[in-house]
């Protein structure tokens, strides 16, 4: 155990004690209680091995150590005393979670690097609802709480049907609490998982749909900072809604664009350009980059960027060529293809400009005609050095004469010879007459 980075008591292989509130295991459901069932959910331990631990338990004198079952999964190496604090963790927020007034905690339904969702019964209408809570561990810092209640303000403000309802903000306990719109459905990432790309159609419809939600957005001055396909819900119904809004800012904020500057906030493989580089106006743009990169994964099953680590996925968003989606999907349409690649041109001008065009380009795919406003990009200084080729007159390249075999001084000299062999003989003959 000590070689796995674990902080060891110094008297023994021991966790370290709980507090007394989470440590008993009587009626009221302690740690202790519920802890069996955790570790088997997480997959630390089966049903069996759980049971022996249990046993072993079972037979421990009042006097002996371990007393608990922490303490046996802990001797035992079924847990790391980090895995214990973290599960300790999990059951205080659970706990919280369900002394929230007005609400009555189902299940939950998944957890992030910033919060814990959990399914719940709104007591007084009797209806489902999402309740996002803050991590413990983030409760007293003031910058999470802040970014924390700003999503909250935030998705207040906006209504509509594309983006996931607020109901409530507030704290319980130590806890800060954002209660939103239930979603029965999956993401886009979750569909991407099952069947690695979608099929042209159907991303169409999702890309549609976001930009509608963006476009009321940018109506009421907010841009989003961090679309990706975790933030995309799809109901079961069809309907697509546009969630998580912990980055979103208001596009006149300047105060907080300067706090923020030289920082990238976003995912990076979905992230804009001018968001890497952490600049001040960042714009409405930085949403439809977001998208296009969606897009490019919803089409083609991969990312447009990959690299070892965020900061070289980042690099080549910024200095690489984008492979053309059509490229890597045969099958995708030129038109699709034309359409994602201006709303991931890396220069801001060159993008769309406002989701509307966006939205009249991929209406006029779907209606079987070639998109309005992205086009396919031409250097025309190649072509007019292609044409200017074409016009000059051929220059007519004259082989060169060989020489000719009376050039040769040796041939001339035979030639004299015999010449002059045959007036010797002419005379001679002469002579003889």
């Amino acid at each position: 155990m000590s070689d796995s980075g674990e902080n060891l008591d110094p008297k023994g292989k021991q966790p370290a004690e709980l507090d007394s509130d989470s440590s008993k295991g009587d009626s009221r459901g302690g740690f202790e209680t519920l802890l069996g069932q955790m570790v088997v959910d997480h997959g630390m331990v089966t049903e069996q091995e759980l049971l022996d631990c249990k046993q072993l338990l079972e037979k421990a004198s009042e006097s002996d150590r371990p007393r608990t079952l922490s303490e046996i999964l802990f001797k035992e190496d079924y847990v790391t005393q980090r895995q214990l604090e973290r599960l300790k963790r999990d059951f205080a927020d659970e706990r919280v979670s369900r002394r929230i007034p007005g609400y009555r905690i189902i299940r939950k339904l998944g957890e992030g690097a910033m919060a814990k969702v959990f399914l719940a019964k709104q007591i007084s209408l009797d209806g489902l609802v999402a309740i996002k809570i803050l991590p413990i561990k983030f409760s007293s810092n003031e910058t999470f709480i802040e970014r924390f209640y700003k999503e909250g303000r935030a998705a207040a403000k906006l209504n509509d049907q594309n983006i996931v309802g607020a109901y409530d903000v507030g704290k319980a306990g130590e806890h800060h609490y954002f209660v939103m719109e239930y979603v029965d459905g999956d993401t886009v990432y979750d569909r991407i998982k099952k069947a690695r790309k979608l099929e042209e159609s159907e991303a169409i419809d999702i890309v549609l749909q976001v930009a509608s939600a963006l476009k009321h957005a940018h109506s009421q001055g907010f841009i989003h900072r961090d679309i990706k396909p975790k933030n995309i819900m799809i109901s079961s119904t069809g309907t697509v809604k546009l969630a998580d809004l912990g980055l979103a800012r208001a596009i006149t904020d300047k105060e907080a664009a300067e706090a923020e500057s030289g920082r990238a906030y976003g995912t990076p493989f979905y992230i804009s350009p001018e968001q890497i580089r952490g600049q001040v106006d960042i714009g409405k743009q930085c949403d439809i980059y977001g998208l296009g990169a969606t897009f490019y994964h919803m089409v083609t099953g991969r990312v447009p960027f990959e690299g070892k680590n965020p900061s070289e996925v980042m690099h080549r968003h910024l200095k690489s060529e984008l492979k053309p989606p059509d490229h890597v999907n045969p099958d995708l349409g030129a038109g699709v293809s034309l359409i994602i690649e201006k709303m991931m041109a890396k220069k801001v001008p060159d993008r769309y400009q406002e989701v509307e065009t966006l939205i009249e380009d991929l209406d006029a795919v779907v209606a079987g005609n070639m998109p309005i406003h992205a086009r396919p990009v031409v250097d025309m200084q190649s072509v007019l050095s292609t044409i200017e080729s074409q016009n000059q007159e051929p220059e007519i390249v004259r082989p060169a004469h060989e020489p000719g075999l009376m050039s040769n001084p040796l041939v001339i000299a035979l030639l004299i010879g015999c010449i002059l062999s045959v007036l010797l003989n002419v005379v001679l003959i002469l002579i003889s007459m």
